[in-house]
């Protein structure tokens, strides 16, 4: 097993890394962490002060865009209620359980001989639970380490720093379709879906997020586009267009409209539409797009001008601060 691996599940581990990352946030103001950080992973110049790539937008946003519903729709368990107001109840996963902890869960209770448990304020912390086979004493003590967790801390992406954790137990999609359950990842500005991420084996057989997977890109007539993030393309000629594409786009559309920039995630299995959840900062803005100029085009489409001036600047998040809430939402 590689130290990586080793290294996860280790308490002391856990504690060093979530300790760091935490004091960090006191002791390196938050810019200059970000151009660091940005250096050190890409030896590139993050320019915060005049943004002009999508990575850059997007860590404009986070430290001058703050909206209240940013943080609900953030929340992969309050964001079910978001996605019902947006008249969109059907194409939500049945949920079996909402838990605070794993000792919480009855497996009696729960009609399903598997289900998927994911938290709610993490990228990943998942997998399925099979009953009869799989180590709940070993799943308790990683969702253990998950639940003290805080994205917020690793990178500065504002809704999560306060959102209170748990667990949510839901059905697993289940699909025969030649290249498996596909993330279907919409990019959209100011609630207008223009670029697809289509993402291709991100879930591990046990439902653990995959190290290693596929994306490929496209626009909103599924054609496939040349530019690439941090992955490399797969078997682009042999992947269909869903029949319902435009309904897809249209449900993006919705979720979308009350902000400036956010990814929606999508499934669709046989013509049957699921909401995966909703993303502010794709990869917390530390993004790999190729070439240049499909960068500089996303970083485009995010007009920051208009909202300089419309929200306080929330870079300290301090408990009890005011967000003006200057747009109307849902």
């Amino acid at each position: 097993m590689k130290t990586k691996e080793l290294l996860k599940g280790n308490d002391l581990y856990c504690f060093l890394k979530r300790s760091y990352f935490k004091w960090r946030t006191y002791l390196v103001p938050d810019r200059l962490y970000a151009v660091v950080t940005y250096w050190i992973k890409y030896r590139k110049y993050l320019n915060v002060k005049n943004p002009r790539t999508f990575d850059e937008k997007l860590w404009w946003l986070k430290f001058n865009y703050h909206h209240p519903l940013q943080i609900q729709c953030a929340d992969k368990w309050r964001v079910r209620e978001y996605v019902k107001e947006c008249g969109l109840e059907h194409i939500l996963i049945e949920v079996f359980g909402h838990y605070s902890s794993v000792a919480e869960i009855d497996l009696d209770k729960i009609k399903a001989e598997e289900f998927f448990l994911k938290c709610n304020h993490l990228s990943g912390g998942n997998m399925i639970i099979r009953k009869g086979s799989t180590n709940m004493k070993k799943v308790q003590r990683q969702f253990d380490h998950w639940l003290k967790d805080n994205a917020y801390y690793f990178g500065l992406e504002w809704p999560y720093k306060d959102m209170k954790p748990c667990l949510i137990a839901e059905r697993v999609l289940q699909t025969d379709e030649p290249f498996g359950l596909l993330d279907y990842k919409f990019f959209c500005f100011e609630g207008e879906p223009k670029l697809l991420s289509l993402d291709i084996g991100v879930c591990n057989t046990d439902g653990t997020h995959a190290e290693e997977y596929y994306r490929n890109f496209y626009d909103m007539n599924f054609h496939p586009l040349e530019l690439k993030e941090t992955r490399e393309h797969y078997m682009v000629e042999k992947i269909q267009k869903p029949r319902n594409f435009e309904l897809m786009i249209d449900y993006a559309r919705r979720l979308s409209s009350p902000f400036p920039h956010c990814r929606v995630d999508l499934y669709n299995i046989k013509g049957t539409i699921y909401f995966g959840e909703i993303t502010f900062y794709h990869g917390s803005g530390c993004n790999d797009f190729q070439p240049q100029e499909a960068d500089l085009m996303l970083g485009s489409w995010i007009d920051i001008r208009k909202y300089s001036n419309e929200y306080i600047e929330y870079s300290s998040l301090l408990p009890g601060e005011v967000v003006r809430e200057s747009l109307n939402c849902r």
